[in-house]
């Protein structure tokens, strides 16, 4: 591997890490970034697919460090403990949605929607449906105190059922999977905190699935030749992921989500324009 492929690995790390549990969408922006950087054309555009999915364990792994001692506490007790065995139920129902609607959809959505322009167009009417939630939340406070469900703890079956549905959206590449559960989410009663938290929570089983089963389904494109180059991928997304999860917690506690929504529509526009006017010959 040579340095300029290392770099634009750690860079395509560093871009997962950032926004994978921002409500930006991950997948969206590492579509863009791999256009950008032509990374497909580096390591071909089958393998460049599968090692966008697989450094999403980095990212997975920060979640999991970060929120260690709950996690421990969950599977210590999770035969004794009816709070553990309740947020594992809702992880499992939860999860069910977007697993049976990816196994169901996702040769289809990688073969038309995976490309540039979709990906604009899910981040612009993500941004106004994020505004639209804000808005009818806007007298509420910045952690939305009062809120129907205040904890993960407080969570019903149904809650866990209704944001799993809200995940399967985040199939559509530029859509947010963090995006749709955290928005979904307060939408169906979930305070800002408890509804990022499910959002962490819930990416362990989900990410970890898609990485596996992306993993065995595309072997064949894989070498061993191939694992410094996904190692150092997943590294770069760990580390990343690491900081931007603890910046958000702490930035939830004060802010809404409005600055992503103008984010994520200014992107898409500037995407679409500058697609449109040929200003970068944005890859497909």
């Amino acid at each position: 591997m040579d340095i300029f492929l290392a770099l634009k690995v750690i860079i395509m790390g560093v871009v997962e890490g950032l926004t994978e549990f921002l409500p930006v969408s991950s997948t969206g922006h590492l579509i863009l970034a791999g256009s950008l950087l032509n990374f497909s054309a580096d390591i071909g555009r089958g393998k460049a697919e599968v090692f966008d999915i697989a450094i999403q364990a980095g990212a997975i792994f920060a979640v999991c460090w970060e929120y260690r001692i709950r996690i421990a506490d969950v599977l210590l007790g999770l035969t004794t403990e009816p709070k553990a065995q309740k947020l594992v139920r809702n992880l499992i129902v939860a999860f069910i949605p977007a697993a049976i609607m990816g196994l169901l959809f996702s040769k289809i959505i990688k073969e038309k929607l995976f490309a540039p322009v979709p990906v604009a167009i899910a981040l612009v009417v993500g941004g106004l449906i994020i505004l639209w939630v804000e808005r009818r939340n806007k007298n509420s406070l910045p952690d939305q105190a009062g809120s129907r469900v205040e904890t993960v703890d407080d969570m019903t079956a149904m809650d866990a059922l209704k944001i799993g549905f809200a995940q399967a959206f985040a199939l559509i590449p530029g859509t947010s999977r963090s995006g749709a559960t955290i928005i979904g989410g307060m939408m169906f009663g979930l305070s800002r905190k408890a509804a990022t938290e499910f959002s962490f929570f819930l990416a362990i089983p989900t990410l970890f699935a898609a990485t596996i089963y992306s993993l065995y389904k595309d072997r064949a494109l894989l070498s061993a030749a191939d694992l410094p180059l996904f190692s150092l991928g997943t590294v770069a997304a760990f580390i990343s992921a690491f900081f931007c999860v603890r910046w958000l917690l702490r930035y939830i506690a004060t802010h809404d989500f409005t600055l992503f929504a103008w984010y994520r529509i200014v992107f898409g526009l500037v995407i679409l324009l500058t697609g449109y006017t040929g200003a970068v010959a944005w890859e497909h």
